[in-house]
């Protein structure tokens, strides 16, 4: 089967969203080690006899440069000539052998799945990622049906790119949504049903 996408172009909005998301992904913890590690450096020093307090803004401070360097690096990205490249617009062929970005039915980029590095779904689109900096973002709304999309999925499965258990919550928290609740009150009569969200 061969995927046959609508065209898209990725915004540098949505690029910087994506990165952001991204490496809060991978590195979750490093903010997080920055702020307590400033804080325990602190009350070592404080043990010493080195009594400061203002040091302990320094610790919400480090954790926000973090994350404004990598807001800095995904702003910058797109402003870069040589990355324009990136955000035109595309229509995508999709097979288990590669991967094909055609600008003009003449003009294409060919991409190999070995290139791809890990690929994660959210609930709006599907994200490979071949570096840090360098996305291939396939929102839903340009595929043609629910059954390319499943069908990437199995790709992305049998490359292992995405974990099946990623792609059975996000099913999962469909379903939940489509499901409804039938109450019984005491006396054994049915209530309204209310959608669950």
């Amino acid at each position: 089967m061969l995927i046959k996408t609508k065209k898209y172009e990725l915004t540098p909005k949505t690029y910087r969203r994506v990165g952001i998301r991204y490496i809060l992904r991978k590195q979750w913890w490093l903010p997080v080690a920055i702020f307590v590690g400033v804080i325990v450096l602190n009350i070592i020093i404080n043990a010493l006899g080195y009594r400061n307090w203002w040091i302990y803004m320094l610790a919400p401070l480090g954790a926000w440069l973090w994350y404004l360097f990598w807001w800095i690096q995904y702003t910058g990205i797109p402003q870069l000539p040589q990355n324009q490249v990136m955000f035109e617009k595309y229509s995508y062929e999709i097979s288990s052998q590669n991967i094909l970005m055609k600008k003009t039915p003449q003009e294409a980029m060919m991409f190999k799945w070995d290139l791809i590095k890990e690929a994660y779904k959210s609930k709006d689109a599907i994200t490979l990622v071949i570096s840090k900096g360098q996305f291939l973002h396939f929102p839903f709304k340009i595929f043609n049906s629910e059954n390319e999309i499943k069908f990437l999925e199995t790709i992305l499965m049998r490359k292992n790119l995405l974990s099946s258990t990623e792609t059975e919550s996000n099913e999962a928290g469909k379903e939940k949504e489509k499901t409804t609740t039938i109450q019984v009150s005491g006396n054994g009569v049915l209530q309204k049903s209310k959608k669950s969200k």
